[in-house]
């Protein structure tokens, strides 16, 4: 396996990354404090797996857009996958035990 992934691309991944988990720690109701870095790993995480492993081989020809060797669509697709994964899993751990240390009470 060969990562040819640049400085832009993986710069774009880490954007994409951290909205989603400012995002993700809106929506879910603030339950812990590390939920935006639970969302935000988990997006980096699938993004890369897709763009540079499942479809790592493929070349401009096969797919587009790829930016500085982010296929950028396929890295969306893993990142909500893998994002998507990490909120559920955080979001039944709080649920289960609230004296988890980062877990606030609820109302």
């Amino acid at each position: 396996m060969t990562l040819d992934l640049g400085f832009t691309g993986l710069g774009l991944l880490i954007v994409l990354s951290l909205g989603f988990g400012a995002a993700a720690h809106l929506l879910t109701g603030r339950d812990t404090r590390w939920m935006w870095l639970i969302a935000a790993t988990g997006w980096f995480v699938g993004g890369l797996v897709a763009s540079e492993v499942l479809w790592g081989k493929l070349t401009v020809d096969d797919i587009q857009p790829i930016i500085d060797g982010l296929a950028l669509d396929e890295s969306l697709l893993g990142g909500l996958i893998g994002g998507l994964v990490g909120v559920l899993l955080m979001r039944s751990m709080a649920g289960r035990d609230r004296s988890m240390p980062g877990m606030s009470p609820r109302p």
